[in-house]
């Protein structure tokens, strides 16, 4: 008799996104989540996030993301609202720029205009051969066709901002994988990235990005209160469930219920989020932009910033949140808070002018949040779900699907539709 009961292992998005798969399939089914809370690095506090900010609005097959369908199954599809539509800037020889259009993470199109940010080097050449017939290094790839200053104010700064990683460490076929099919037939880079681009429907008609007006901890509460009573919270799995399971947690700890999982080495970075409120007045001081980037050649300790205030119209008077940490550089985030704090400020004012004292200064610090995709994780995957093949255990996440709510989303759904399809009645 196939069962009737199953497990969740994780409350972050992934775990929601199978538990509640399960749930309206008639499945029995147990979250556990050993934190306080649910919704892993999405949380709202006063309105204001202080994780993941937003989604993808759409697939990059087409059709609606798993976030928004997910979203849309929870009734709060008439929620979403999206971004003002000011551009990102990019902070680079010493000034602030708009942040060139037509790349993909920072690597240059055909029509991308790079004047006064980068030059382009390397070698492009078609040697009538793929670019690639295996999986290798963002920055390995881009630096040998296009240059070091491509890799290094450019594509680091889009990839810090993604995965807080470093373009010479993270797989291409993992954080690029639209890109990486181009470049297995493509026989330049350049046009693997044309490409790309036309190919994505994830950037074609309407609005490209959204989040829930009053925060994306809406999203995870209608969750909650459709998987009431099933919920632990504060409870740590130490041993696989005797019920068909879905694992949505970190690789490491996915490693240690299952030894046989090549995970127990994926890396995380771990990044600070500040977030300052400004007077009202200080919003016309800001650059008409969503924010900025900075790559780390300009040797400020701040990655990002994101002007609220100006990219979301549902958020009024200014806030400001500044992005610090990288893969690989421990130090800057192990200063106490009020020094993060106030370095954050500094910085932000080095490249928007001074600014008022904040009436109010928060910081988030997420320890371990972003998995960093080495070469080759991709079939590491896929060997380790080949392995599972004849157990009752799915895994879902960040960890093995990618970041992003998206991405995640559609991680638990389809973990969850293995159980169903495979174990459960």
């Amino acid at each position: 008799m196939r069962a009737v009961r199953a497990t969740v292992v994780g409350g972050g998005i992934a775990g929601l996104a199978a538990a509640l798969r399960l749930h309206r399939a008639g499945i029995e089914v147990d979250l556990f989540e050993g934190s306080d809370r649910l919704g892993g690095k999405l949380h709202t506090e006063g309105g204001l996030e202080a994780g993941a900010e937003a989604f993808l609005m759409r697939d990059p097959a087409g059709g609606p993301s798993a976030a928004v369908q997910l979203i849309d199954e929870l009734g709060l599809a008439g929620e979403i609202v999206h971004p003002t539509g000011l551009p990102p800037g990019l902070f680079v020889n010493g000034g602030l720029k708009k942040l060139p259009g037509g790349t993909l993470l920072g690597i240059p199109g055909p029509q991308t205009d790079l004047t006064g940010v980068a030059t382009i080097g390397g070698s492009d050449v078609d040697n009538g051969s793929p670019v690639l017939h295996a999986d290798v290094a963002v920055g390995e790839l881009v630096r040998q066709r296009f240059g070091g200053e491509i890799v290094t104010k450019l594509v680091d700064p889009l990839l810090g901002g993604v995965y807080a990683g470093r373009a010479d460490e993270l797989s291409i076929a993992a954080t690029m994988p639209g890109l990486f099919r181009w470049l297995l037939v493509e026989p330049t880079l350049s046009t693997a990235v044309k490409r790309a681009i036309e190919a994505s429907k994830a950037h074609s008609g309407g609005p490209v990005f959204g989040t829930v007006a009053g925060g994306l901890s809406r999203l995870i509460e209608a969750a909650a209160r459709e998987l009431e009573g099933r919920v632990h919270l504060r409870e740590f799995v130490r041993e696989l469930p005797q019920t068909p399971t879905v694992l949505a947690i970190p690789g490491p700890k996915a490693a240690r219920l299952l030894p046989c999982l090549p995970f127990d080495r994926l890396e995380y970075a771990s990044v600070a989020l500040a977030t300052f409120e400004f007077p009202d007045a200080a919003l016309a001081e800001l650059p008409d932009m969503s924010g900025f980037l900075v790559p780390e050649s300009e040797g400020l300790s701040i990655k990002a910033a994101t002007f609220f205030s100006k990219k979301w119209e549902h958020i009024g008077g200014c806030v400001v949140r500044v992005s610090l940490g990288r893969a690989g550089d421990a130090a800057t985030l192990q200063a106490p808070d009020e020094v993060l704090v106030q370095t954050a400020l500094d910085d932000l004012s080095k490249v928007v002018g001074r600014m008022p004292a904040p009436e109010s200064a928060k910081l988030n610090r997420w320890g371990g949040g972003l998995p960093q995709y080495p070469p080759n994780h991709i079939d590491h995957v896929q060997e380790a779900r080949e392995r599972l093949r004849d157990r009752p255990i799915a895994l879902a996440g960040a960890a093995f699907d990618g970041v992003g709510i998206p991405a995640c989303a559609r991680s638990g759904r389809d973990a969850a539709d293995l159980l169903l399809q495979r174990w459960m009645a």
